[in-house]
């Protein structure tokens, strides 16, 4: 089984500096899955909030990692 980590470029932070920052944020992690596809079926059904928050799941980035 595999696991996969998906990021997205939308949103930004707080620096300590107090300027807004543009970064990549993680959403989430997935494990025990047999493909991408797989995982980011998972990561929507076990996160409701992700499409609460209306983020643009289209610009979601996926990686396998160990």
């Amino acid at each position: 089984m595999k696991k996969y980590i998906f990021i997205t470029p939308e949103g930004n932070t707080t620096a300590p500096n107090g300027n807004d920052i543009e970064n990549m944020q993680v959403i989430g992690i997935v494990e025990d899955v047999i493909d991408e596809n797989e995982a980011f079926k998972k990561l929507l059904l076990e996160n409701e909030w992700i499409i609460d928050a209306e983020f643009n799941v289209a610009e979601f980035i996926c990686y396998e990692i160990k």
